[in-house]
């Protein structure tokens, strides 16, 4: 008979989640299930592009790529959405990836056997996987936003790849109401802070500037190293890395910490 593991303990404990929807209600439902007091302040929202004929031409081409790259889980859905539109049946001989697991199961969902780093889930660990090192002339289709890290593109650039981009949504931060900026970051009071991005770690940093909060001593809940370091550098104090980006991961990560924070009770202060 399987054993369940212990849900974690963080009855009482205020945790401000800073994800786009829907990931941001899918990540407080866990939080609330270990008793957690959640609030959602997304600091970065996606809309997807309106289709161009320079981008219904890429999809209808998708046969001449050898590597098709998603750095998301969005961009992994939007791009098999469009991909489903055009192609009543998926191309062959093409090897999919996807940065991190979250985005590999959206590939997998939809039939394929994504490639992605065994370890870790940056674009940094995606680059370092074996069949991404020698790609003289072939051709790499990278599903992405509007605008982000050109790491990807430039390092398979450099090894002899030819790299189109598809972007195929943009990124924004959202305008909240002042009273609820105030709300949330004030009264509320958080104790951890979820932003799973460097991009939302910038907008919480703009946030904080612009409403006089300092939140640089909470526990913040980061991605990676690279993230980390850009917390650090703008006066957090408390950044730390889960063991990856799973939802239960998330949640254990930030039980553990805010109970060594209290000495072990693991209870609101």
């Amino acid at each position: 008979m399987a054993t369940h593991q212990p849900e974690p303990d963080l009855y009482g404990r205020r945790i401000l989640i800073c994800r786009p929807e829907p990931e941001a209600s899918r990540l407080a439902k866990r939080f609330r299930s270990a008793g957690a007091d959640v609030r959602i302040l997304p600091l970065i929202d996606r809309e997807p592009l309106p289709e161009t004929p320079e981008r219904r031409t890429l999809i209808l081409s998708l046969d001449e790529f050898s590597h098709v790259i998603a750095v998301s889980p969005f961009a992994a859905r939007l791009l098999l959405e469009e991909v489903d539109t055009w192609w009543p049946q998926m191309p062959m001989g093409i090897r999919w990836y996807g940065v991190g697991a979250g985005t590999a199961a959206v590939l997998a969902e939809h039939g394929l056997s994504p490639r992605r780093p065994p370890d870790g889930w940056t674009s940094e660990a995606l680059l370092a996987l074996p069949s991404l090192q020698k790609l003289q002339g072939e051709r790499v289709l990278l599903a992405r936003g509007e605008t982000g890290r050109e790491l990807i593109r430039e390092t398979l650039e450099a090894r002899g790849a030819q790299v189109t981009p598809l972007p195929l949504y943009r990124r924004f931060r959202p305008d909240h109401a002042p009273q609820k900026v105030r709300a949330t970051l004030g009264t509320y009071d958080p104790e951890a802070i979820v932003a799973l991005s460097g991009e939302t770690l910038n907008n919480l940093i703009a946030l904080c500037a612009n409403s006089s909060h300092n939140l640089y001593d909470r526990l913040l809940i980061v991605p990676a190293d690279r993230v980390a370091e850009q917390a650090r550098a703008a006066g957090f104090t408390n950044p730390c890395i889960p063991g990856s980006l799973a939802d239960n991961d998330i949640v254990a990560t930030v039980a553990a910490q805010l109970a060594g924070r209290d000495g072990g009770s693991g209870k609101a202060k």
